[in-house]
């Protein structure tokens, strides 16, 4: 059992050592931009990336509060099941995330989508609706990125085909982003 844990944290540590930190910096320098200019930030995702994308925004507009500074102003998509399922029902499960981006997001907000394989309809949808708005679409994905790569302006791809290392990833990213967008509304 030992050898099964190590090798797993291994993989993992591997993993993360391939992904580009300007990468990683690039997405935080976005979402504070976003911030300076009052600009919102819809983040979402299927599954494990549902899970994340609220887990995400907890710590973006919640971890960030501090006194006397804006909010940073974070919403996640995956939350709302009864607008979810509604789109579902009443036309397909592609339109889940980008429908509800045609009610809220504008030009210039952010719309972070979650998606392991990259080639998850409802994200693909809701990066080609939130490039109309004239908003800023960025993937979390693994594998090659999926067709999703393709769509979005900007992307984060952990290079693995292992689902878990690639949603464990995708968390501690989150993270990452978190702190140090958090850091740089302290220090402004």
């Amino acid at each position: 059992m030992q050898k099964e844990i190590s090798a797993y944290f291994n993989q993992i540590s591997a993993l993360v050592l391939k992904i580009p930190t300007k990468d990683i910096e690039e997405l935080v320098m976005i979402i504070f931009e976003a911030y300076k200019k009052g600009r919102r930030i819809f983040i979402f995702g299927n599954g494990g990336g549902s899970a994340t994308s609220s887990h995400f925004v907890c710590d973006l507009a919640k971890g960030t509060a501090t006194p006397g500074k804006p909010r940073l102003k974070a919403v996640s998509l995956s939350d709302n099941v009864p607008l979810i399922t509604a789109w579902a029902n009443d036309t397909d499960y592609t339109n889940t995330f980008g429908e509800q981006l045609r009610n809220l997001a504008e030009e210039g907000d952010i719309v972070i989508g979650l998606s392991g394989s990259g080639m998850s309809p409802n994200v693909i949808n809701a990066f080609r609706v939130a490039n109309k708005i004239g908003a800023i679409s960025v993937l979390l994905s693994g594998y090659n990125g999926g067709e999703a790569v393709d769509v979005a302006n900007r992307s984060i791809i952990v290079p693995s085909e292992d689902m878990q290392h690639i949603e464990d990833i995708h968390l501690m990213l989150c993270h990452v982003v978190f702190r140090m967008v958090r850091s740089r509304i302290r220090e402004q």
